[in-house]
């Protein structure tokens, strides 16, 4: 059995620690009683709906939420960055593949505005930020659902793409469904859903994985090249250091 590429666990880090950062983000909330709970309706009027953005609203949850946001970002545009070089020498129209790059570059900057700009103090822009998330997050998943069929990466596109045509239209409808519920008021409702539409995009993330474990990504340092000396004068500084003979030298790239 072959073993696994090291990059196969970016996609699953990035979704696990995300998951994992937000619902601590949520039990922090939670114990600050800043937020209701996800299983009920709470009496007190004092207490805001659970969504995400809000229960990251206040300290000390708001601090720990925006390095969530930000390690998620990070990590996210690096995820889209590899996809796109792993897709460059497959695809022969290369709309596809920069469509894809573009929006998830967007998506993981629009993460930054949400962790970094708390709804209770700047609405606009935290709310800017968590259009792009979840409107671009949307359609990249769309594009690269499109891309698993059509590429079919070690015959696993087919099966992979069924997957991901699935969750993408998960993503779709959660996000259709949240924002109704949140403009009419279903607030409990709404954070509900929210929370199902952010696993279903981390899970969607979670599955590139599965080609990321078959290739390797080797970034190249190589020293700068000093202007070429003419024949002659190779001959002669090789001369003067070793008469009779001659010498040929190569710089080599260092790889990590």
């Amino acid at each position: 059995m072959r073993s696994w590429s090291l990059w196969a666990f970016l996609p699953i880090c990035f979704s696990l620690c995300t998951a994992i950062g937000l619902i601590l983000v949520y039990f922090i909330a939670r114990q600050y009683d800043t937020i209701t709970s996800l299983g009920w309706q709470s009496s007190n009027n004092q207490r805001y709906p659970p969504y995400i953005s809000i229960a990251g609203n206040q300290p000390p949850a708001s601090c720990v939420f925006s390095q969530v946001m930000n390690m998620a970002a990070f990590m996210g545009f690096l995820i889209g960055f590899l996809r796109y070089l792993q897709l460059k020498p497959k695809v022969r129209k290369p709309w596809l593949n920069i469509a894809s790059l573009i929006t998830f570059s967007l998506a993981s900057f629009g993460m930054t505005l949400v962790g970094n700009f708390q709804w209770s103090n700047d609405e606009a822009v935290h709310n800017a930020g968590t259009s792009l998330s979840f409107g671009l997050g949307t359609v990249f998943c769309w594009l690269q659902s499109i891309a698993t069929l059509r590429l079919n990466l070690r015959n696993e596109g087919r099966r992979l793409g069924i997957i991901r045509f699935v969750l993408s239209a998960a993503i779709t409808l959660s996000m259709l469904l949240y924002f109704s519920l949140m403009l009419r008021g279903h607030h409990l409702h709404g954070a509900r859903t929210q929370w199902c539409l952010v696993m279903f995009l981390l899970a969607f993330i979670g599955t590139l994985s599965v080609e990321f474990r078959h290739f390797n990504f080797n970034v190249v340092c190589m020293e700068h090249q000093e202007p070429p000396v003419t024949l002659s004068d190779r001959f002669s500084v090789v001369s003067e250091n070793h008469p009779g003979t001659t010498m040929q030298t190569q710089d080599h790239p260092g790889y990590f």
